[in-house]
C-alpha cells in the first residue's frame, strides 16, 4: 500500500463525481468496524478518466452484514448474487455491488467456482482475473492497493494476469475471451505469456456454456477495436472452439486461381461497418452481419476453366450457416433472425448498376429489406474493399445513384409500408367469400402486383382481383 502518485490522484479526481455516494458509503462501513474498497474495473475506469456510473467494491463484511449496513441508506436494495457474497444496491442514480472479499477455488471441470470468502484484500485481488483489474482505492481514505503492477501495465497498456497465465486460465478458462475482449475494448497488446497460454488451453474453452461464450463474444464486437480482439481468437485457436467459420474464412490462395483473401476481406468490412455506425452505440447486429456475410464462401468456392474463382449463392449457404452458429451459441431469435437477413440481403445490390433494375427490383429491395435498410445500405458500402479506385468510385456512385432512386420513391409511395391496395375486408366484399386460404391468396397476388405496377387505382385493383378469381376458378 502506498500514498497516491500523481497519476493515482488523478484517479481520485475522477472519483469526486461519485465520491459523496462511495466515501459516505465507506464511512458507514468502518464505523461497523468492517473495510470498504473500490475496486477492479472501476479502479482501471477511473485511471483512465472513464468512470461510468456502475461501482464495484469489495469488503470484509458478509452479505448479511452488508445488507445491515445498507438498509435504510440505499434507494433500492437486490440480493441476486448473494449465494456469491454480492448485494447489489441503488444510489443517487449509481448501481453499486459489494461483494464479499473472496478467495475461490475450482473444480478444473467447469467454470464454477466453489464460493469460499477470503480474509483481505491482498487475497481477493489475487483471485482477480488481470492486473489492471487489481487494484483497489480504500475508502474513505482513498489508500491506493496495487500489489501486481497494474498501474504500470495500464501505463503500457498491456494486458497480464496476476498469477501465472495457464494457473489462472485453468481455474477459469472464460478469462482466454475476457483477454481478447479487453484487448478490443481497451485497445491493449496482450502479453506473450498470455498468447501462449491462450494458445495451448483453448480447448479448455469447451468447459464453459454457450451463453457465457455468447456474452463475451457479444461485448468483443461491441468494442472500440474487434479486429484486434478477432485476429487474436483466430490466431490462438480459441475461434474454433466456438465460431470456425470465421477461421474457415482463410482460403488457400494459388497463383492459378487467384481471389481476394477472404479473411482479410472480412475483417475490413467489419472495420468499414464501424465507421458508417450511428455515434450513440456500437451496432452488434451490423457488425456480426459484416463477420458472417461471406462464411459461405468456402462451402462454394469453384474455379472455372479460365481459372476464376467464383462463389455462386454463398449468400444463401452463408445465411443458412449463420443461422445454425447464432443458434448454437444461444443469440436471441431476433437477433438472429436480422443477421441471418442481411446476409442473405447482401449481395442484393450488385447489378443495379448495369441499369437493369425496374422500379418493381427497388420496391422489392426495399419490402424484403424491411426495417433492416439502412443497415442493409451500410453493410453493402462496406461489402466494397477492391483496392481499384475506379471500380470502387463507381460500385459508390451507382449505389448513391439506388439511395437516391428509393427516396423518391418512397416520397411517392410510401415504401416501407408497402400493402396491397385493397384489404382483407375488401377482397372478401368483392368476391363474396369468407375468411379463408382465398383471401389470403388473393391478398399475396395483389400486394404483388402493386411491387410490380405500383399503386393502382381503386377501379384498377377491383378490375385485377376479379381478372386472377376467374383466372383461378373462384368466380365465374
Amino acid at each position: 500500500m502506498s500514498v497516491l502518485n500523481a497519476a493515482q490522484q488523478n484517479a481520485v479526481a475522477e472519483l469526486l463525481r461519485v465520491s459523496p455516494v462511495a466515501d459516505e458509503l465507506g464511512r458507514r462501513f468502518g464505523a461497523a468496524g468492517h473495510e470498504l474498497h473500490l475496486v477492479g474495473g472501476s479502479v482501471r475506469d477511473a485511471l483512465l478518466l472513464r468512470l461510468g456510473d456502475d461501482l464495484d467494491f469489495c469488503t470484509d463484511a458478509t452479505p448479511e452484514q452488508t445488507l445491515e449496513l445498507v438498509q435504510g441508506w440505499a434507494d433500492a436494495i437486490w440480493e441476486t448474487g448473494r449465494d456469491f457474497g454480492t448485494i447489489g444496491v441503488q444510489k443517487n442514480g449509481l448501481r453499486l455491488e459489494i461483494t464479499t472479499f473472496r478467495a475461490e477455488a475450482y473444480d478444473g471441470v467447469t467454470r464454477n467456482p466453489i464460493v469460499q470468502y477470503g480474509k483481505s484484500l491482498l487475497e481477493d485481488l489475487e483471485r482477480r482475473d488481470f492486473t489492471i483489474n487489481a487494484m483497489a482505492v480504500s475508502l474513505p481514505e482513498h489508500v491506493f492497493t496495487d500489489p501486481y503492477g497494474g498501474l504500470a501495465d495500464l501505463a503500457a497498456k498491456v494486458i497480464r494476469t496476476p498469477a501465472a497465465p495457464s494457473q489462472s486460465f485453468g481455474d477459469d478458462p472464460l478469462r482466454m475471451l475476457r483477454a481478447a475482449r479487453f484487448a478490443a475494448k481497451l485497445q491493449f497488446t496482450v502479453d506473450q505469456s498470455v498468447i501462449t497460454a491462450m494458445t495451448d488451453m483453448c480447448a479448455d474453452l469447451d468447459r464453459i456454456t454457450a451463453e457465457r461464450v455468447r456474452d463475451e463474444f457479444t461485448k468483443l464486437m461491441s468494442g472500440a477495436d474487434p479486429i484486434t480482439g478477432l485476429r487474436l481468437l483466430v490466431d490462438t485457436g480459441l475461434a474454433d472452439r466456438f465460431l470456425p467459420e470465421i477461421s474457415g474464412l482463410k482460403l488457400e490462395i494459388d497463383e492459378h486461381a487467384q481471389h481476394k483473401d477472404v479473411y482479410e476481406h472480412t475483417l475490413i468490412v467489419v472495420a468499414n461497418a464501424i465507421r458508417l455506425e450511428d455515434a450513440d452505440a456500437p451496432d452488434f447486429v451490423l457488425r456480426m452481419a459484416a463477420l458472417m456475410h461471406d462464411v459461405g464462401k468456402p462451402a462454394t468456392k469453384a474455379v472455372g476453366r479460365d481459372g476464376r474463382v467464383s462463389f455462386h449463392h454463398h449468400e444463401i449457404v452463408g445465411a443458412r450457416l449463420t443461422k445454425q452458429r447464432m443458434k448454437a451459441m444461444k443469440y436471441p431469435k431476433d437477433i438472429t433472425s436480422e443477421v441471418v437477413e442481411l446476409v442473405s440481403l447482401h449481395l442484393r445490390f450488385y447489378g443495379y448498376g448495369r441499369g437493369e433494375w425496374t422500379d418493381s427490383a427497388v420496391r422489392r429491395y426495399v419490402t424484403d429489406a424491411g426495417p433492416l435498410l439502412n443497415r442493409l445500405h451500410k453493410l453493402t458500402r462496406s461489402d466494397v474493399t477492391t483496392r481499384n479506385r475506379r471500380k470502387a468510385a463507381n460500385l459508390a456512385a451507382d449505389y448513391d445513384a439506388l439511395e437516391e432512386r428509393i427516396d423518391r420513391l418512397q416520397a411517392e409511395e410510401d415504401l416501407a409500408r408497402v400493402r396491397p391496395d385493397l384489404d382483407g375486408n375488401a377482397i372478401m366484399e368483392l368476391l363474396g367469400v369468407p375468411p379463408g386460404p382465398i383471401v389470403g391468396q388473393a391478398w399475396r397476388y395483389l400486394k404483388e402486383l402493386r411491387l410490380d405496377r405500383g399503386p393502382l387505382n381503386r377501379d384498377e385493383a377491383e378490375a385485377e382481383l376479379y381478372k386472377w378469381a376467374r383466372d383461378q376458378g373462384h368466380v365465374s
